[in-house]
């Protein structure tokens, strides 16, 4: 890559992580890649000499640095203290995204076996059971597949081919329905009780699903973003229905008058409508309303009850 040729930060870092895969291949050592052929598990799409290239420029840079492996050939790829640093930078961006650029995934963006690589990176190793556990996804869709993810605490591994063993749990959804909830855009507990997502096995093992993986570094960021949509919207509700002055004749009412959006666009009823089941999914998932209350919210189709 050329140099910009200007005394300037932004055009020196520029010039060392802004081409094309360059912040990818970053997020990927970030999230804890370092044989060549993980970091090409997450990057669907990118040539293996091209990984090579922007590698080989990352270690010219001084981000990253081979490391021989002590235990027969090869290599890893391992971020130096400045790669290490570029961590809050490449967070930073993705929250960026989130923040103004959010939208939700399409087909064409998930790949199944990127998504389920991503998660068998987002393991809670301390939840996991203590003895091998396999979970197959069937994935459903116009490109059905199965992939295998076997767990183990010391490490988990990904299988596009039967690994061998017992499946002990069997996922079935879509591809992109689990990436709204690996993204968190979906609770889990919705989806399954949409049927977004089905899972069987064991119950014992069925309930301690959710909780062996930690989902997407961004998924906070995301759920700050629903959130914040969902208040916003709330409190345009809340003004819509406020009163208006009294009339005698109905020709003397004013015209109704919209609060203006943060896009500046006219707030109107329609609108506020899912961010406003997203607002009641965050109290459930809060636990700051009883359960039964949350049960007569999804009866009455998403109108809150007075009475206890």
């Amino acid at each position: 890559m050329k140099d910009y040729v200007q005394y300037c930060p932004v055009a020196l870092a520029s010039s060392v992580i802004a081409e094309r895969w360059t912040p990818l291949i970053v997020r990927e050592l970030v999230l804890g890649g370092r044989r060549f052929n993980e970091i090409d598990r997450g990057l669907p799409g990118i040539s293996r000499s091209l990984l090579k290239q922007r590698l080989d420029h990352l270690e010219r840079k001084g981000v990253v640095e081979r490391v021989e492996l002590s235990q027969g050939r090869g290599h890893e790829y391992h971020l130096t203290p400045a790669g290490r640093d570029l961590e809050p930078v490449i967070m930073a961006v993705g929250e960026w995204a989130v923040r103004w650029m959010f939208s939700e995934p399409e087909p064409r963006e998930v790949d199944p076996v990127t998504l389920t690589w991503w998660m068998s990176r987002r393991v809670v190793v301390d939840a996991l059971p203590e003895h091998r556990t396999v979970l197959e996804f069937d994935y459903r869709g116009e490109d059905p597949t199965r992939i295998w993810l076997v767990i183990e605490r010391r490490e988990t591994s990904v299988c596009t081919d039967p690994p061998g063993f017992e499946t002990d749990l069997v996922v079935t959804t879509e591809p992109v329905e689990l990436m709204r909830i690996f993204s968190g855009i979906t609770p889990y507990a919705r989806a399954l009780a949409s049927g977004g997502i089905q899972v069987t096995g064991s119950k014992r093992l069925t309930r301690a699903l959710p909780h062996w993986f930690a989902w997407s570094p961004f998924a906070p960021a995301v759920r700050t973003r629903l959130g914040s949509q969902a208040q916003w919207s709330n409190s345009a509700l809340e003004a819509t229905m406020q009163p208006g002055p009294a009339v005698d004749n109905e020709s003397d009412r004013p015209e109704p008058e919209h609060s203006e959006a943060l896009v500046g666009r006219p707030v109107r009823l329609p609108d506020a409508e899912p961010a406003l089941t997203a607002a009641a999914q965050i109290i459930e998932d809060d636990g700051s309303i009883p359960d039964k209350q949350i049960a007569r919210w999804k009866n009455d189709g998403g109108s809150w009850s007075t009475t206890d």
